[in-house]
């Protein structure tokens, strides 16, 4: 029996779509079907020319297009999207003038700022003059340990609006995670902040820096950021540093320069998150995000010029990179950093009252922690200008999907999003002229060639199987950083199934055309032969008040791998052997038996990325005594301590 739809566009909030729009005029010059958007998303993959020619003039791309649209469209990697064109990403982001906000910030309940569009554009002016003044160009790595602030997406602009290539992370990373990405790449510019607030807290950070600093023997200036108003101290501190503040003194806002370039040109240089060994350096190009973003943003995330547009994210993760792509699309960028339960769990409802906001992006984990800590945000606030809300960074549970409709908002777009830092978007996202299903993402983005195979390479659906794209798209990455002949990166992607991209979840389409990720294909389990995707034991586990989260792995055990379940629970709660068979219970009835845990753990943390992602692999490392090779990834890697020689798991 089909599941009843959580929502549905009214028919003129469908018909007056951006992507509605988009369709029509397929239809008008090249005759694409409009009838279904299946219809419609298949002819944008068996006609990608005349697909992403409309995307470039419809987005109102600015430079030159010429005259090929696709080369090489049949090699993947090797594919190569408008090969003669020549474009500079930040002028495509900054069409907008005048005293409207550009960017509005928060930072806990600690600062606030707010840029216009011609603040903007003067304060990425001047740091376009020093930067060019201390002898950067085209091609030179600008690395930056920044907040989520609008320095930050400033110094972005201008670095690549001379051709520089910009690679990013959060100040809550150590010393060692900083080097362990930044090492790697060679900047010429480090960009840090004097500090942060997190939880209220003041955190300073001139003692990691001048740990950081030596190890990176490429660099040739320091800017410091003010934050906490210790950059002058800071930067005096650390020799032949200046601040950020003295470096804009320095000169006087003029219009801003833009080098256009090939549309390869690198834009961005991206880190793995894995705990599996040092980070891979993933090179994204210009002409490829801008055009992957716009595409996203205007169909659908259907952000429109004026709309207020905010993502949950810290500069190190890809969430970043996609929110900043909003501003081509004349929208005002709401940027928070720190903590989102500081001062408490109304902090960014308040600030989406307050600021009017239309586009809410958050993460699964936080919805999840809003349900739990009882909020009701639809009766406590004015949430009346949010059209969409987004949810991504892991599967977002059915029970997830309902408390945004029973607990956020009623009439709202509910669109989560899955893809990753590997293409810095999306492979399946939201659709706005079609239903929400609990548990579904809607569909696949417009140009994604996405299926699900069998381990024989054939394409299933209502199955759980590997998610693959199996034509090329603009946003596939450059390549990896120090990997000349390309063996790295396609061993990442592409040994699995020849000239086909293979992402690494496990993932089903659904009866309705939407699609389940059950977890990383990596981390899948294996009992008896039978694979079963994490997220299919934490929809069912975390549904129980007594569970706050939960951790899954495979145990190697008796010849046979046995399902161990990690719980964290709540306060005053013990793990007795009823609350035991309670969720082996719930998991039985609501998964199968083959979900069962074999055996179940309490612990008081459970390790995660610093985007907020569970690390599976690494528990299952430590279960089974492996070094795990990569901490400085983990946002709380002291938790990897709780797992390691259990008694519980050793019988």
């Amino acid at each position: 029996m089909k599941k009843t739809a959580l929502w549905e566009p009214s028919e003129e909030r469908a018909r007056q779509s951006n992507l509605a729009q988009l369709m029509a005029a397929a239809a008008t010059r090249f005759g694409a079907p409009t009838g279904s958007y299946a219809a419609f998303h298949g002819w944008t993959v068996a006609e990608p020319e005349a697909f992403w020619t409309l995307v470039w003039e419809d987005c109102g791309i600015v430079g030159e297009r010429g005259d090929t649209i696709l080369a090489d469209g049949d090699k993947m990697p090797g594919a190569r999207f408008f090969p003669d064109a020549r474009l500079n990403f930040a002028e495509n982001l900054m069409t907008g003038s005048g005293q409207g906000d550009a960017i509005v910030f928060r930072g806990e309940d600690k600062a606030e700022k707010r840029l216009s569009w011609d603040e903007l554009r003067a304060m990425v002016s001047r740091l376009q003059q020093y930067f060019r003044g201390i002898g950067i160009g085209e091609g030179d790595r600008i690395a930056a340990m920044m907040p989520n602030m609008p320095e930050t997406v400033a110094a972005m602009l201008a670095a690549t609006s001379l051709g520089a290539v910009w690679s990013s992370c959060s100040p809550d990373f150590g010393p060692k995670g900083v080097l362990d990405r930044f090492s790697q790449i060679e900047p010429v510019l480090f960009i840090a902040c004097d500090g942060y607030w997190y939880n209220g807290k003041r955190i300073e950070v001139a003692g990691k820096l001048a740990e950081i600093l030596p190890g990176l023997p490429t660099v040739r200036n320091t800017l410091i950021a003010d934050y906490l108003g210790e950059a002058e101290a800071v930067s005096g501190q650390l020799g032949g540093a200046a601040s950020f503040a003295s470096a804009l003194e320095s000169h006087e806002a003029k219009p801003v320069e833009f080098v256009r370039l090939p549309f390869s040109h690198p834009l961005y240089i991206l880190f793995s998150s894995g705990t599996t060994g040092i980070p891979k350096c993933i090179v994204h190009s210009a002409g490829g995000t801008l055009l992957q973003h716009v595409k996203e943003h205007r169909y659908h995330a259907g952000i429109q010029a004026g709309d207020r547009v905010f993502y949950f994210t810290t500069c190190g993760w890809m969430m970043w990179n996609w929110l900043v792509s909003a501003l081509a699309q004349n929208a005002t960028l709401l940027l928070f950093d720190g903590s989102p339960f500081a001062p408490d769990g109304n902090v960014l409802f308040d600030f989406a009252e307050a600021e009017r906001m239309t586009y809410f992006g958050t993460s699964a984990k936080y919805i999840d922690a809003v349900r739990k800590a009882g909020l009701r945000p639809k009766d406590t606030h004015d949430l009346s200008r949010v059209r969409v809300l987004s949810s991504t960074g892991s599967p977002l549970s059915p029970e997830g999907f309902d408390f945004v409709y029973d607990g956020i908002k009623d009439d709202v777009h509910l669109a989560s999003i899955s893809g990753g830092t590997d293409i810095v978007s999306c492979f399946v996202l939201g659709v706005p002229t079609l239903p929400v299903f609990s548990g579904e993402i809607q569909g696949a983005g417009l140009g994604m060639a996405v299926e699900v195979w069998d381990d024989d390479g054939k394409p299933i659906a209502g199955e759980k199987g590997e998610l693959v794209c199996t034509r090329p798209f603009p946003s596939m990455p450059v390549g990896f950083w120090n990997d000349p002949g390309g063996e790295k990166y396609h061993a990442a992607y592409f040994d699995r199934f020849d000239n086909v991209w293979c992402h690494g979840d496990f993932a089903e389409w659904t009866e309705n055309g939407g699609m389940i990720i059950h977890g990383r294909s990596d981390a899948t389990l294996n009992p008896g032969g039978v694979r079963i995707g994490t997220a299919e034991i934490y929809n069912q586990v975390e549904q129980m008040p007594e569970v706050i989260e939960s951790l899954c792995i495979g145990q190697d055990w008796d010849s046979d791998v046995r399902i161990v379940l990690f719980v964290r629970l709540a306060d005053g709660v013990e793990l007795t052997e009823e609350l035991q068979k309670a969720i082996r219970d719930k998991v039985r009835t609501g998964a199968s038996p083959r979900h069962v845990p074999a055996r179940i753990v309490a612990v008081t943390d459970i390790p995660r990325t610093k985007s907020g992602k569970i690390v599976e692999l690494a528990v299952r490392d430590v279960v089974h005594g492996r070094t795990v090779k990569n901490k400085e990834a983990l946002s709380n890697p002291e938790a990897l301590d709780l797992y390691s020689n259990l008694r519980e798991l050793q019988g």
